[in-house]
């Protein structure tokens, strides 16, 4: 079999994978049990004795589709994961089969000239100047610059490192001096305090910020306990804000934290990976104001930018600051050479990296950026018609008014109940949510990221938890 022909077997197969999803057919989940889904796709004769072409590829593609999780499906609302549109994953087909590991010019100039325009374009969506075209031999001009990581883990310890870099200039070469601490919020994503054990720093160097009642930085105690880590003897070097947080999707105040930041002398990190895709909506940028004020900011293409995983820009207001987070020696790699284009060598953990910025900019340049912030209003739109309709209902509270697409709410009963409903909803396959904690409770979490789900799919979710909270009872009973 040929490359076309083999690649018009997996397109059929995909085709009629999402056909199939899109119209609620099927689970919407499927977990067998790993030994026998190993069993069924024949994983070992096949790597050993090969031949995954023709029939043989149809074959495992049906298997391997079928305990696929259905992100197509209406009744996928359970994380921060992109329905990607169909452009932004034949950006993947395109850099897996000619594999130019980009973050050198010279071994991919094409994907490093997309990548260097989608971050002059998220650079301008945030108010920060891009980068000059002779930033090679201008170091001296201040612009905003980034580069696109596999990630918001990688993307947030990056700029965590940019901001270490310049409080401490020769940790590189010496080591993380004793002392230095970030400030975050409990509900930050967990990367911040990894990004802390990583750095060297200890996970125990993640400061919990004062905060309002909904886990949001509150601005007026922010100098105070600034004030007292000083005293207890440690430096706050970053400040983390959220926009916006992972469990209940709400803007931390940004203008006013920067505020606060800037008379600190604090580095102000935005973690903007779900929500900096409101820059994108004039109706919905508000929700970031004073964004650009801050030093840095992260950013997830793979969630509201509908781009295929992984993609996340590492986007700082100076781009010097970023030029300082890595320092190393290769040969091979590092020395003068004629460059007629741009290195993201310097800026990121990976050496070897993915022409990241083609999935973003076929994602974008299929409808335009207004089809990317229509498909984002409507969203959030979503989240407001479900919450009403959840609050409408009997027997469920609802967390807080969604600022994103992001909805969590609770039947009564204790918090076991929401686990062993959400563990109910899964097994069955029909509906796949998730669940978290904030305010001291847990809490069934919808994160409406398909366009293909409508307010009647959240009400036959409720429907399908009342079904399984009357088989809890049941079982109580028995």
């Amino acid at each position: 079999m040929t490359f076309k022909e083999d690649g018009a077997i997996a397109i059929a197969a995909l085709e009629s994978f999402a056909a199939r999803a899109i119209a609620g057919e099927g689970p919407v989940i499927n977990q067998p049990r790993i030994d026998e889904l190993a069993r069924r796709l024949d994983l070992d004769r096949l790597m050993t004795e090969g031949g995954l072409t023709g029939e043989t590829l149809r074959l495992f593609l049906d298997t391997y589709l079928a305990a696929s999780t259905r992100l197509h499906h209406p009744a996928y609302m359970a994380h921060q994961v992109a329905v990607p549109l169909a452009t932004s994953a034949i950006a993947a087909l395109v850099d897996g089969f000619t594999n130019n590991a980009m973050a050198i010019y010279e071994m991919g100039p094409a994907a490093a000239t997309v990548e260097r325009a989608v971050i002059d374009w998220m650079l301008r969506k945030i108010g920060w100047v891009p980068e000059p075209a002779q930033r090679v031999t201008d170091r001296s001009q201040a612009s905003g610059g980034g580069v696109l990581t596999h990630g918001g883990s990688l993307a947030n310890l990056t700029a965590l490192l940019a901001a270490r870099a310049r409080i401490a200039p020769d940790a590189w070469e010496n080591g993380t001096p004793e002392g230095l601490v970030i400030v975050a919020t409990a509900g930050s994503h967990y990367s911040v305090a990894r990004a802390a054990g990583i750095m060297g720093l200890g996970q125990k160097a993640v400061r919990h910020a004062p905060t309002d009642a909904l886990g949001r930085i509150d601005p007026t105690k922010l100098p105070a306990f600034l004030a007292s880590l000083r005293r207890e003897g440690v430096t706050p070097f970053a400040v983390v804000a959220n926009a916006c947080a992972t469990a209940l999707g709400l803007y931390d105040p940004l203008r006013e934290i920067a505020q606060v930041c800037r008379a600190e002398c604090v580095w102000l990190h935005i973690d903007g990976a779900h929500g900096a895709s409101a820059l994108v909506s004039p109706k919905l940028r508000h929700l970031l104001d004073g964004v650009e004020l801050a030093d840095s900011l992260i950013w997830d293409a793979h969630k509201m930018l509908r781009t295929s995983i992984l993609c996340a820009a590492v986007l700082v207001r100076d781009r010097r600051d970023l030029d300082q987070a890595f320092r190393e020696e290769a040969s091979y790699l590092f020395h003068d050479k004629d460059q007629p284009g741009i290195d993201f060598i310097h800026r990121t953990v990976e050496c070897t990296k993915s022409a990241l910025g083609l999935k973003v900019f076929c994602a974008l340049a299929s409808g335009g950026e207004g089809a990317i912030a229509a498909g984002i209003e409507r969203q959030t739109e979503l989240a407001h018609e479900a919450a009403s309709l959840l609050r409408a209902e009997p027997g469920i509270e609802v967390a807080v008014e969604p600022q994103s697409n992001i909805v969590c709410f609770r039947l009564d009963g204790p918090d076991d109940l929401q686990i062993e409903l959400r563990r109910r909803l899964t097994e069955a396959g029909d509906f796949y949510i998730s669940t978290t904690e904030a305010m001291g409770r847990r809490w069934l979490r919808l994160a409406l990221m398909n366009p293909a789900t409508g307010l009647a799919d959240v009400e036959h979710l409720v429907a399908s938890l009342r079904e399984h909270l009357a088989g809890t009872l049941t079982d109580d009973i028995g």
